[in-house]
């Protein structure tokens, strides 16, 4: 094993086992995520969608104009994958790309009628999980959680958004 993971591990602390994986939020979370992102896949292969291409558009929906390295960290997709996953959407006229002009080795992203029209067409689907997953929940509790994720990426962060 790596020292420098060795070395990072106190002999007090628990380990998985000990904690276990209902206990373990990042095992939740991951399980949560690959649940909703599953829901969505028969609608995303009607759209001839894939989960980079829908994560690309529900960001461009909100903030259009963006630059390809802001949109790869809003929408969590690496940056080779995001721009396979740009070039088809523009072949689909899903999305347009421009040079940036304030940054000659940028290229900015903005989503097209076409492509608002397909995320817009795929909204309900994502609005049913996202209220599924939280069936039962009242809003307070909701709330907290919600600023709860705020502060984790806070703490988690590289990027300034």
């Amino acid at each position: 094993m790596n020292e420098r993971l060795t070395a990072d591990v106190k002999p007090d602390e628990p380990r998985l086992g000990e904690i276990g994986l209902q206990q373990f939020a990042p095992y939740l979370m991951n399980r949560i995520m690959g649940r909703y992102n599953a829901s969505l896949r028969a609608d995303l292969a009607k759209l001839g969608l894939t989960t980079p291409k829908m994560r690309s558009l529900a960001v461009l929906s909100v903030v259009g104009g963006i630059q390809i390295s802001t949109l790869a960290v809003y929408a969590v997709v690496e940056q080779s994958t995001l721009s396979r996953a740009l070039d088809a959407l523009e072949t689909d006229g899903l999305v347009r790309r421009a040079p940036d002009p304030e940054d000659s080795r940028a290229t900015r992203v903005w989503i097209t009628e076409e492509g608002r029209a397909a995320f817009e067409t795929l909204w309900p689907t994502m609005r049913g999980n996202y209220e599924r997953m939280f069936a039962g929940i009242s809003d307070e509790e909701h709330a907290a959680f919600v600023a709860t994720l705020q502060k984790m990426l806070a703490n988690i962060r590289k990027h300034q958004f």
